[in-house]
């Protein structure tokens, strides 16, 4: 008989989860449609969006707190580029200056909340699974040589990205924390968080005035 918090747990890890999966294969699915629009062609677009997703997902699943400052920073940096271009929607631009501003809000979330080198680890853990996904995925397709659709490829990489995340992820994580910044983890995981949002913002904008 599962007691309260037995039962409470279990419901949290499944919507955390459940959120984490969703948000990847949402993630994962337009990076990789929008790159392959862009030109990129074969292991490129698979890799990328792989490490992209996986970076962004292991970011919100392991340090949320971090991630939302970051994508709130990346929204608000978005948004005051649209109204001062004029929807002129310039892609090194916006994310550049998102990036910024997501490093000055992750500055001020490290300073009044400390976190620790371990955001910072958690998204390199998260990084490098995606690299390694999207590689071993493309290497697998190239192999068969089949076309995929888009539902089974999402799905491939969310289960081997998952795998190797839960897999290296305490050893990873427990040797990263002795070398990274505590300073610079929580800036730099807001930054990235923000340009990711700004890069989905861009993908948006550019392909509504396309």
């Amino acid at each position: 008989m599962l007691t309260k918090d037995q039962f409470t747990a279990i419901v949290m890890a499944l919507v955390v989860w459940g959120f984490a999966g969703a948000l990847f294969g949402a993630l994962f699915a337009g990076l990789y449609q929008v790159l392959v629009v862009l030109g990129l062609t074969g292991w490129q677009p698979l890799v990328i969006a792989a490490a992209a997703a996986a970076m962004t997902t292991s970011a919100f699943y392991s340090a949320m707190p971090v991630a939302l400052v970051g994508a709130m920073a990346g929204v608000l940096a978005s948004i005051g580029y649209l109204i001062a271009t004029g929807q002129q929607v310039q892609l090194m631009a916006i994310v550049g200056i998102a990036a910024i501003v997501g490093v000055i809000a992750g500055g001020f979330h490290s300073w009044i909340a400390k976190s620790g080198s371990r955001p910072l680890a958690e998204t390199l853990t998260g990084l490098l699974a995606g690299l390694l996904a999207g590689a071993v995925l493309a290497l697998v397709l190239d192999v068969l040589g089949q076309r995929v659709g888009m539902f089974v490829l999402a799905a491939g990489v969310v289960a081997l990205v998952g795998t190797f995340f839960q897999v290296s992820e305490r050893w990873l994580v427990g040797r990263s924390l002795r070398w990274l910044p505590d300073a610079l983890s929580a800036p730099v995981v807001a930054g990235l968080i923000a340009a990711v949002v700004a890069a989905s913002i861009w993908i948006l904008g550019g392909t509504t005035s396309a």
